[in-house]
C-alpha cells in the first residue's frame, strides 16, 4: 500500500489530508510541529494525539527524508550533504555558519536546464524537478541533525536560500508549499525576509511569486547587456535583461525587503572590465529600481573554460557601483575546499540534455577556422549562442 509522506505537505495540505482521515483541522497543527519543530518520524512518539490517529497515520502516511550519501565539514563550519533523490541521481544542500545567522543552501531541482556557463550544476544538464517533500526534507534534516550536533535546543537555521542546484522557478509547483512550510510559525517560522529565492530570470514566475508568496528575490543578472548576458545565462533569449528588470519593480511591491539583490558573478576578461561597471550603473538609473549588488568570485571547474577575476578587479569594479550609489558587497568564499561554494554544485546527476557534449561541440565550432569562398565580397558568420 502506497503510504503519503507528509514532508509533501504545508499546513493547508496536511489538514486536507487529515479531513481525508475523519480526523478534525486542528490535529495537522499538532502533527505539524511534531514533525517539524520537533524533527519527529515515529507516530508512537506523537504523545497527545489520540491513539486512534496515530494508528490510522501508521497505515497510510510517514515522514521519510532522503538518503544521506556523504557529508563533507569545511574547515571554516561549512557543512556539505549529497542527498540521494533515486534513479541515480543526488542533490547537495549546504549549511553556512557565521556569527549572526546559520543559513542552509537549499536545492530544487536534479541538476538544471538553463545551462549558465559559469555554474557546474548547468555544466550537468537537466534530470528532474524535485517534489515538495524532497526540498522540505533537505531543511528537516540539516535542521535536526545540527541540533543534535551541535547540542542546542533552540533553531540553528535562521535563513534559506533557494540557490543550491536548480532554478527554483522552473519548479513552481513544489516551490510555493515547501517555502510555506519554511515560513510557518508552527513548523519552522522562518521570517520572509530570511527566506531568499534565487533565479536567473523566468520573469511570469516572479510576477506569480509575489501575488502567491513573496520572499526576498535575488536575481543571477552576471552582465550589464543583452549580448553578454544571452551568452552567460541562455535564459536571457527568452527573457531580456530590460524586461527582468521590469518585473523585479513589480516584485518590490509585494517583497518583504525593499530592494532586490542582484547576484553578479566575476569572471576573469568576461563581465568585469570599468565599461561594465558603468553599464550596470546606467542599467539601474535607467529603470529606477532599488537594489543591491552581490559580487560573487567564480569558482573555476575545467569545463567551463573560464577565469576567476583577480580580487584587485573585483574590488576596483565594486568601488564604481558604490561610488554611483548603490549598495554593494563582495561575498567571501566558503566552503570551498569541499566544492561547496557558489556554482560549485554538482551532484551526481544524469546528463539527459546532454549538455556537457552540446558544449564540446560548441567549442570544436568556435576554433574551427572560417573558409572564405572566393565567389562572395562580405562574409557573415553566424555563431550559435
Amino acid at each position: 500500500m502506497t503510504t503519503a509522506n507528509l514532508l509533501d505537505f504545508d499546513l493547508e495540505g496536511l489538514a486536507a489530508f487529515c479531513e481525508k482521515l475523519g480526523e478534525k483541522k486542528f490535529r495537522a497543527t499538532q502533527l505539524y510541529r511534531w514533525i517539524h519543530q520537533r524533527g519527529a518520524s515515529d507516530f508512537t512518539q506523537m504523545t497527545d494525539l489520540a491513539k486512534s490517529l496515530r494508528e490510522k497515520l501508521a497505515t497510510t502516511a510517514r515522514v521519510e527524508a532522503l538518503p544521506v550519501i556523504t557529508q563533507h565539514e569545511s574547515k571554516d563550519g561549512t557543512i556539505k550533504w549529497l542527498f540521494d533523490v533515486g534513479d541515480g541521481n543526488a542533490v547537495e544542500a549546504v549549511f553556512i555558519p557565521e556569527d549572526d545567522r546559520g543559513t542552509l543552501c537549499v536545492s530544487s531541482q536534479a541538476g538544471c536546464a538553463v545551462g549558465c556557463r559559469f555554474c557546474s550544476t548547468g555544466h550537468q544538464g537537466f534530470s528532474r524537478n524535485l517534489g515538495t517533500g524532497e526540498i522540505v526534507a533537505q531543511l528537516w534534516f540539516a535542521e535536526h541533525f545540527l541540533r543534535k550536533h551541535l547540542k542546542r535546543d533552540e533553531r540553528v537555521i535562521s535563513n534559506v536560500v533557494m540557490m543550491g542546484m536548480g532554478e527554483p522557478l522552473q519548479n513552481y509547483s513544489a516551490l510555493v508549499p515547501a517555502l510555506r512550510t519554511m515560513l510557518d510559525d508552527n513548523a519552522y517560522g522562518l521570517s520572509r525576509r530570511r527566506v531568499t529565492v534565487s533565479t536567473s530570470g523566468v520573469v511570469p514566475m516572479i510576477d506569480r511569486l509575489g501575488a502567491d508568496c513573496p520572499v526576498a528575490l535575488a536575481v543571477s543578472l552576471h552582465a550589464p547587456n543583452d549580448p553578454l548576458r544571452d551568452d552567460l545565462v541562455p535564459l536571457n533569449r527568452k527573457y531580456p535583461i530590460d524586461e527582468l528588470i521590469e518585473a523585479c519593480k513589480r516584485y518590490l511591491a509585494h517583497a518583504p525587503r525593499d530592494f532586490i539583490t542582484f547576484e553578479y558573478c566575476m569572471l576573469d576578461g568576461v563581465n568585469d572590465q570599468p565599461e561594465h561597471a558603468r553599464q550596470l550603473v546606467d542599467l539601474v538609473r535607467k529603470h529606477g529600481i532599488s537594489c543591491k549588488f552581490n559580487l560573487i568570485p567564480f569558482n573555476p571547474f575545467p569545463a567551463s573554460g573560464l577565469l576567476r577575476s583577480p580580487q584587485p578587479r573585483v574590488l576596483a569594479f565594486a568601488r564604481t557601483l558604490s561610488e554611483a550609489g548603490l549598495v554593494t558587497t563582495v561575498r567571501k568564499t566558503r566552503g570551498d575546499d569541499i566544492d561547496a561554494a557558489c556554482g560549485q554544485l554538482a551532484g551526481d546527476v544524469k546528463d539527459r540534455t546532454r549538455a556537457a557534449e552540446r558544449m564540446a561541440q560548441r567549442r570544436a565550432a568556435e576554433q574551427r577556422p572560417v573558409v572564405l569562398h572566393p565567389v562572395r565580397k562580405t562574409k557573415t558568420v553566424s555563431q550559435e549562442h
